[in-house]
């Protein structure tokens, strides 16, 4: 039996928001077998960025990860680079999409067909 959890950047539950860093809740879908077996909001932190947080020229945004540490997946539909690739150190797979439904961009990653748009980092 496998599990999965797909966490998502939300304001109201359903839509995922266009800006990481702007979300107030993660949406958290956890599935096994192919199915959803739970779902969860958690609050996402603030992240407030103070000089010692810039590490050569990045912001860290651990804060911000600690939530949803037990995901595998981020989806969200616009984020910094940073934040990205801190995702990415964390062993947190993020994904860029176009999909502002939840349920829809979870459907999409299930079956494959959930493609990354990088281009919207920033």
């Amino acid at each position: 039996m496998s599990t999965l959890k797909i966490a998502a950047i939300t304001n109201d539950g359903t839509t995922i928001t266009s800006h990481f860093g702007m979300a107030e809740y993660y949406r958290v879908v956890t599935i096994e077998n192919g199915k959803v077996i739970a779902e969860e909001q958690r609050p996402k932190p603030h992240h407030a960025v103070h000089p010692e947080h810039n590490v050569g020229g990045r912001h860290e945004h651990q804060d911000m990860y600690a939530p949803i540490s037990d995901c595998q997946v981020l989806l969200a539909r616009g984020m910094g680079a940073g934040a990205y690739e801190g995702m990415r150190q964390a062993g947190i797979h993020p994904i860029v999409t176009d999909i502002a439904s939840i349920d829809e961009a979870v459907q999409a990653y299930l079956t494959g067909r959930l493609v990354d748009h990088i281009e919207r980092l920033h």
